[in-house]
């Protein structure tokens, strides 16, 4: 059931506000403006769909018309080199900060020991190459017109099929042998390239905001894996049922547009906020305890106690780092259309 919810629902649920809407339509998309925005929701007719149209609905989607307006960054302004000093200064800081606060009490056995170090780096080497596979994988999908026909068609079809074929060929990966090296990794290549086919249409945002978006996610996920490593051995591990309960939160804050009226736009945006800025702390919690969960996970394959599986450790940190990053577009997104 974790895994159920621990799915980006932003770019399925996003996607069924790209089609226009006819006068049956009783529910609203997960991230969808006021009605008074939409002087054409009721009419029968639904004019045709052309790519300047799905574009600008589809970026639309990221940007919340209710939020106050909030004064432009001066340093938006600036040079690349101010930038980058900018974005350099705020990772550091960030990274300083959650060693800080989060790794004061670091491991008492001197350190790592080498079959943790190898289990965990060969962990992130899948986690590695499986991101590659789903960037490169939804860029050619993107290229080839897959992102325009994901939004023409039903968005539930879209939304039920999604998660039909991301769960199961992540279960199916999940269950086969590690020793089954040809099916294990089918299967794995399957799950990445259903999590492409649901990502696509992200290829419609600014190519600035996906690289600032990736960097950003990279540098949190990178921040928290480092504490998690050289944390105490199991100090994270509690985290597993708070966490379950905060992503069903986190989940329902998501759907909540969905049956919330259009006119309580105080409850949306506080629903949007949850769905953004708590499913932040929830999934880099997550990622706390994925790591420490895949260092005791080494520690029982030493033991002999389970077979060693770094492709089945590296979905968890891909499905962490999705849910990150897809939050990171949207906040990003509704910077950039404050500034306008």
């Amino acid at each position: 059931m974790a895994f159920l919810l621990r799915r980006p629902f932003a770019i399925p649920a996003t996607i069924k506000q790209s089609v226009t809407r006819t006068s049956q339509l009783s529910v609203r998309a997960l991230h969808n403006t006021p009605l008074k925005q939409h002087p054409h929701l009721f009419k029968s007719k639904a004019p045709t769909l052309t790519t300047a149209t799905n574009v600008s609905k589809f970026q639309s989607a990221f940007r919340r018309s209710y939020q106050q307006q909030a004064i432009s960054n001066p340093l938006a302004q600036g040079d690349a080199r101010q930038r980058l000093l900018y974005g350099a200064g705020i990772f550091g800081a960030t990274l300083l900060g959650i060693n800080l606060i989060f790794n004061r009490e670091t491991r008492e056995d001197g350190g790592m020991p080498p079959f943790e170090r190898a289990y965990l780096n060969d962990t992130f080497l899948h986690t590695g190459l499986g991101i590659g596979i789903i960037g490169i994988a939804a860029r050619a999908m993107h290229m080839n017109g897959w992102s325009f026909r994901l939004m023409a068609a039903n968005p539930w079809l879209v939304m039920g099929v999604g998660l039909a074929a991301s769960i199961g060929t992540m279960y199916g990966t999940m269950a086969t042998n590690p020793q089954n090296y040809a099916q294990k990794y089918a299967l794995w290549t399957a799950f990445n390239v259903t999590q492409a086919a649901l990502l696509a249409p992200l290829f419609f945002m600014h190519p600035a905001i996906l690289a600032r978006a990736g960097l950003y996610t990279a540098g949190l996920m990178g921040s928290l894996a480092f504490v998690g490593a050289t944390a105490k051995t199991d100090k994270y591990m509690y985290l597993g049922g708070p966490l379950l309960a905060g992503v069903a939160i986190v989940a329902l804050s998501g759907l909540a547009p969905m049956v919330i009226p259009a006119t309580a736009a105080r409850t949306l945006m506080w629903s949007e906020n949850i769905w953004l800025y708590g499913g932040l702390a929830v999934f880099g919690g997550f990622t706390l305890y994925d790591v420490q969960k895949i260092l005791h996970h080494a520690r029982q394959a030493e033991q002999g106690l389970r077979p060693k599986d770094p492709v089945n450790e590296s979905i968890h940190l891909e499905l962490d780092f999705i849910n990150i990053f897809v939050r990171m577009v949207q906040i990003l997104a509704m910077q950039q259309s404050r500034r306008k």
